[in-house]
C-alpha cells in the first residue's frame, strides 16, 4: 500500500497559494503524488476553504483552475454523518481539526501533514510537516 498522507488545509493552501517559505516541501510531495509514489488524501472542507481564500486573494477563475489540477493528484475523502458525529463528540477544541483528524483515520492515512502539529496532539497516527515527512523518507 502506498503511503497515504492526509493533507491539512494549511498545507493545501501553501501549495495552491504558493506561500513561501512553505511552498517548496509541499510542491515536492505533490510531485511524488503525481508520480504515484504517495497518495495525498484531502477533505472536501479543505477544497471549500482553499477556494474561498484563493478566490479572494487572486480570483475565482484561478482558484477553480488550481483546484481542478490539485484534484487530479489527490483523493478526496468522504465526510459523512459518522465523521461529523465523531467530531462533535471529541475532545478537540477546534471542530474543523476534529473533522480533519477523523477523516484521516477513516481514510486509513498513515500520516497527517500539517504545519499545526499542536492541533493534533492526541493523534493515533503520525503528524508531520511536509519537510519532516520528506526527511523521514530520505532516511529509509
Amino acid at each position: 500500500m502506498k503511503n497515504r498522507l492526509f493533507i491539512d488545509t494549511n498545507i493545501m493552501l501553501d501549495l495552491l497559494g504558493e506561500r513561501h517559505p512553505f511552498y517548496e516541501p509541499i510542491a515536492k510531495l505533490a510531485t511524488l503524488a503525481d508520480r504515484g509514489k504517495i497518495k495525498m488524501i484531502v477533505s472536501p472542507i479543505s477544497f471549500a476553504t482553499v477556494n474561498y481564500l484563493i478566490a479572494k486573494s487572486e480570483n475565482p477563475k484561478i482558484a477553480k483552475e488550481k483546484l481542478r489540477k490539485f484534484k487530479i493528484i489527490s483523493e478526496i475523502c468522504s465526510l459523512d454523518e459518522h465523521t461529523i458525529e465523531k467530531g462533535l463528540n471529541s475532545s478537540f477544541t477546534d471542530f474543523e481539526d476534529a473533522l480533519q483528524y477523523f477523516s484521516a483515520l477513516d481514510s486509513d492515512c498513515e500520516t497527517i501533514i500539517t504545519r499545526n502539529g499542536k492541533d493534533f496532539k492526541k493523534s493515533l497516527i503520525s503528524v508531520m510537516t511536509a519537510e519532516e515527512y520528506l526527511n523521514s523518507i530520505r532516511e529509509v
